[in-house]
Formats: C-alpha cells, structure tokens, sequence
C-alpha cells in the first residue's frame, strides 16, 4: 500500500510539473499578441550615437495583412505616412508630397534610423505560421519564471531564419527575443517589459530593439495606448488615404 502511494505521488508530481508543448506555449502566446484589428499610439525613442530623439505615431492594424500609421511629432516627420497592403509598402512624404514603395532589399533599410526596419514592421503574420517551435529549457528572467523556445523559419520569406524567445510560464508573453540570420549571427536583440492587461489580455507595453550590427543604444518603443477589435474605416487601406 506505501508503495501504491508514492507511486501515485510521484506520477501527481510529474503531472504538474511537466511542461506543455512548444506550440501550445506558441499558441497561447499569439493569443495574447494577436487581434483581428487594433488602434494603437505610441512614440519611438531612438538613442543612436549622437544623442535620442522620439517620434509619435498612431497605427490602425487590421488582421496581418492591412495596417496605416500616421507620424504625428517632430514637425520634421509629422504628416509622414506609412501603408501597407499585402506585402506591399507605401510611404508618403508630406515634404517632397511623393508616394514612394519600398521593396525587395530596401525592406532592410532602418525606419527613421530606429534598430527596426521596414521589414520588421511588415511582417505581422502569426509565429505559428512562420516557424517550427521547439522547447529547449527554463528559465528565471527578471524574477520571472520563462520557457526558452527556439524557433525555425518553415517558410522562404521569414525575416529571420532563427529566433529565440523567453515566455513568461504565467502570462505567456515573450520577455527576451534573439534573432538570427541562416548563417548564425545573430541580428537583433529585444527585451519586453512592463506586461499589463488589457481588455483580458497580457501584454508589453514596452520594447527595446537593439540592431546588433549597428552602434547606438537601441530603439525604445512605448505602447501609449491600444485598443483591440475597433471599427477602422476601410477607406484607410487605399492610397488615396495616404495624401488626405
């Protein structure tokens, strides 16, 4: 009979402490970061070499196929427009008053001299589409108990061949994120933080990129305020929209 209860112990122990798959980890992860649409502002603090400067914006997204963002600060960027459709990039420029499309390699270039560049700010597809996820460990990240995946791209066009992340094991939000090129370098770093909830949903609120290939101290981006599954006129996802 002793030995029917340790043995019962044992398997009860091993059955909460086990952890869950790699792409159920992913999924519950996507939960929290994805949305059908949502309306966001924030500012984007770039230190580069010679000093910070912020930039504000406000962003509609809809789905991981249509988004718009409007540059409202400094006077030197405000009126700066950006549109996406598909895997298609306009920008317009209120100071020359062109539409330009940015493709192919120019999707590398740094966005207004951030650690981002346009094709981070594209690819708004879903991990679990993009990559095979694999649990590789745990750890503690600023006192908060992490699973460690690796991810690797499944499809042609992922930005980067390799990603790893830190999930928070409570809140299932990334709180570390290293990106890696095919050969192994690694290209960007990201750390999130300040996780709230929102609308019954965790998520960071803040995120520092750091381009590992560029000098400077990051790009600092600061969620001021979003909101989840809102009415975005449709008009927005035109070109037409980009000089109104």
């Amino acid at each position: 009979m002793k030995n029917i209860i340790i043995l019962v112990l044992s398997f009860l122990s091993f059955a909460f402490t086990v952890s869950p798959d790699a792409d159920a980890i992913l999924k519950k992860v996507e939960e929290n970061m994805s949305s059908d649409n949502r309306v966001f502002e924030s500012e984007m603090i770039i230190h580069g070499r010679r000093g910070s400067r912020t930039i504000t914006s406000k962003t509609y997204v809809v789905g991981d196929k249509q988004s718009f963002t409007e540059y409202l600060s400094p006077p030197r960027e405000a009126g700066t427009k950006m549109l996406k459709l598909e895997n298609q990039l306009w920008i317009y420029s209120p100071t020359t008053d062109r539409t330009i499309q940015i493709s192919g390699h120019l999707l590398r270039q740094s966005v207004m001299g951030s650690d981002l560049s346009y094709e981070d700010m594209m690819d708004d597809r879903k991990l679990t589409e993009i990559y095979s996820a694999k649990l590789i460990g745990e750890e503690v990240l600023d006192e908060r108990k992490t699973y460690v995946l690796e991810l690797t791209a499944k499809v042609e066009d992922a930005a980067y061949h390799r990603r790893k992340m830190w999930i928070d094991t409570e809140r299932y939000v990334p709180l570390r994120e290293e990106l890696f090129a095919k050969s192994g370098q690694l290209l960007k770093r990201t750390a999130l933080s300040n996780v709230q909830k929102i609308e019954g949903r965790w998520f960071p609120t803040v995120i520092v990129f750091k381009d590992m290939l560029k000098q400077g101290d990051g790009t600092e981006f600061r969620m001021k305020s979003i909101k989840f599954d809102q009415e975005i006129p449709e008009y927005l996802f035109t070109k037409a929209a980009l000089k109104q």
